[in-house]
Parts: C-alpha cells; sequence; structure tokens
C-alpha cells in the first residue's frame, strides 16, 4: 500500500527518486484553481537559477478547472467523484513525458493514494513536505495556525502529518470567513476588501497563541505576501515549488 500524508516514509523521494533524463519534465495536476496554478508557474520561474531561457524547468501542465468540486464532495458530500478527473489527468501527463508529478492544491491531496495506483511515476506529496518543514524549524513550534480549506482541515491531512512531528493544529475561529475568501479567489475577486477580511483572520489567529502560521490553501497562497505577522509563516506552495526545483536542478551552476 503507497504510504499515506502522514507517513514519514512518504517524503523520501529525494533519497529514492533517480533522475531519468538530464532535464526532468515536471507534470502539474493544474486549475484546482487557475490562479494558484499560474502562481506555483511563477514561483518556480523565480526560484530557478537560470542565464537563459533553456536553463529553466520544463513543466507540462494540465490546467483543468473542469474538475469536480473537492469541496461538494468532501464537505457536502454532493456533487461528482474528483478522483476520476485527476487520476485521468495523472495519467495523461505521464503519457505525455512527465517524469514527476507536482499539485499545487492542498485539498486535492486527498487523492494522493488513487493517483499513484495508476501512474509509475512519483508525485511530490506537498502535504507531507510542508509537515517535514514545520517540523525541522529550531526550537520546533506546538501549536500550528493553519489556514486551509474546511475540506482539508475535516479530512485530517495536516493534522496527521503535523501530529507526526509532534505538533498541533489550530483552526481559525472564522474559519467560515475564510471560505469566503478562499472561493472570492477561485472567482477571481481578490480585492481589498478580501484582503483586509484575510488580514483580520490572520492576525486574530497569531493573537491565539500558534507558533507559526501555516498557508495551506494555494488560493491563500496567492494572497500570502502580503501578511504582515512577526511569527513565522511557511507557505504549502512555497515548498513545494522548492522541491520542484531540487528535483530538476538538484546541481545549480552558478548563475553570472
Amino acid at each position: 500500500m503507497p504510504p499515506t500524508s502522514s507517513d514519514p516514509t512518504a517524503h523520501t523521494w529525494m533519497k529514492t527518486t533517480e533522475h531519468p533524463v538530464d532535464h526532468p519534465i515536471i507534470g502539474v495536476l493544474g486549475g484546482m484553481g487557475p490562479e494558484a496554478t499560474v502562481d506555483l508557474m511563477r514561483r518556480v520561474i523565480a526560484a530557478t537559477p537560470a542565464r537563459d531561457e533553456q536553463d529553466h524547468i520544463h513543466m507540462i501542465v494540465d490546467n483543468n478547472p473542469k474538475v469536480p468540486s473537492r469541496i461538494a464532495a468532501l464537505i457536502h458530500g454532493t456533487g461528482q467523484d474528483p478522483a476520476p478527473a485527476i487520476m485521468a489527468m495523472a495519467r495523461g501527463l505521464e503519457h505525455s513525458g512527465a517524469n514527476i508529478l507536482a499539485m499545487p492544491c492542498n485539498t486535492a491531496h486527498v487523492y494522493l493514494d488513487n493517483i499513484r495506483q495508476v501512474t509509475s511515476i512519483p508525485i511530490l506529496d506537498m502535504v507531507g513536505l510542508t509537515a517535514q518543514r514545520v517540523g525541522a524549524m529550531t526550537p520546533r513550534p506546538k501549536r500550528i495556525g493553519i489556514l486551509a480549506s474546511t475540506a482539508v482541515n475535516q479530512s485530517g491531512l495536516y493534522e496527521g502529518a503535523l501530529a507526526s512531528h509532534l505538533m498541533t493544529m489550530v483552526i481559525p475561529e472564522q474559519q467560515e470567513q475564510l471560505m469566503d475568501i478562499i472561493m472570492a479567489v477561485k472567482r477571481g475577486d481578490n480585492d481589498s476588501t478580501t484582503s483586509d477580511l484575510f488580514g483580520t483572520i490572520v492576525g486574530e489567529l497569531r493573537t491565539s497563541g500558534v507558533d507559526v502560521l501555516l498557508v495551506a490553501c494555494t488560493e491563500l497562497s496567492v494572497m500570502a505576501g502580503d501578511l504582515n505577522t512577526n511569527i513565522p509563516v511557511i507557505d504549502a506552495l512555497d515548498v513545494l515549488t522548492e522541491a520542484i526545483v531540487a528535483f530538476a536542478r538538484p546541481v545549480a551552476e552558478p548563475v553570472t
């Protein structure tokens, strides 16, 4: 059985995966949502040491916004199961030449095992890698304030992954309002009112006594750059970005 996000053995891709080609191809399961997918691509480009375009990372992106709603399926128990669409995307990316998969959607990591069942290439586990990153902080934090969708919280993805590193997840009291922000970003309504509300929620979570803020929704990652806080902030999309660059450019040549 494939390891789950809470299983520490699930996150050893750097140790066990050999690069099949000199310039590996990253397959991105995107569109969940589109803005977060574009944001990942921007971050990968910015994080890649490059002297010209040939130094950048080859990515095949399936930007598919037609994947059935993960929120409807996981929270409300209604609508179409997203798993078949996500599995078809993964197979398509592998058949197109991808050597490893990445998925810039925390909620969709509920379907990680489904992807592993239908592909022979590895997938970067953003949830597990992020929990590892937080757990490696010194001193190790105990209370992690999580900014995530209700579906992620109810699924136990981060709760289990953080618990494996002896950390506790703290959910904002204004979780319903946080969901309104997530849906606004999905619609493209990321205005000043949305940003102000996000700042208020972050501020109240910070004052509740958490040691670290964890941005665990890629729609919120779009807004996380504006956070003003005096405690560490870990963004899962940054962790995924770094993992992609580390896989594709394991020994980067100095850029002069």
